[in-house]
């Protein structure tokens, strides 16, 4: 052995030798699993949800025998996670922008929301070919509706010109 070469001996604690260090596989991220967006009044909040987007409660968070938050079921294995926080309120330079909701049907989708009186803009193609819309929850979190198409960029791929 070479007297140059590091040995066990003399690297300091705490320091691994990294000459046969293996990598760690990569994390495989299956989907999105949840976002979690601040309620002023649950009920409001889980009216919304329910009766104008059409979105199942899954199950409540409970805290002294009293709901504070709810999960969502958005299909499959996705879900939005609302919890009670007073003062709570959207703004454009949150971190998160928005959040957006695959739909079957965007045209039924608008017609059904703007039904409950709630403002939902008109359809567009977006420049990735798909269906969007936009509106926002009681608490100011704006959604986006997406309807793919066959020319979804999400599925072909390709770079897109952003027309916004």
């Amino acid at each position: 052995m070479n007297d140059d070469e590091p040995t066990r001996a003399n690297f300091a604690p705490g320091y691994v030798n990294l000459r046969n260090y293996e990598e760690p596989a990569l994390i495989k991220v299956k989907q999105l699993a949840h976002v979690c967006i601040f309620a002023n009044d649950l009920d409001e909040t889980r009216r919304f949800y329910e009766d104008v987007l059409g979105i199942d409660i899954q199950f409540n968070f409970l805290r002294d025998g009293k709901i504070f938050g709810f999960y969502l079921n958005c299909g499959g294995r996705s879900h939005i996670e609302v919890f009670h926080k007073e003062g709570a309120r959207f703004s454009e330079t949150n971190q998160i922008n928005h959040f957006c909701l695959e739909v079957e049907d965007i045209d039924a989708a608008i017609a059904h929301i703007a039904s409950r009186d709630v403002e939902v803009t008109a359809k567009k193609l977006a420049c990735d070919d798909t269906y969007q819309a936009w509106l926002r929850d009681p608490n100011g979190v704006k959604i986006e509706l997406f309807e793919y198409t066959g020319k979804s960029a999400q599925f072909t791929g390709g770079d897109r010109v952003a027309d916004w």
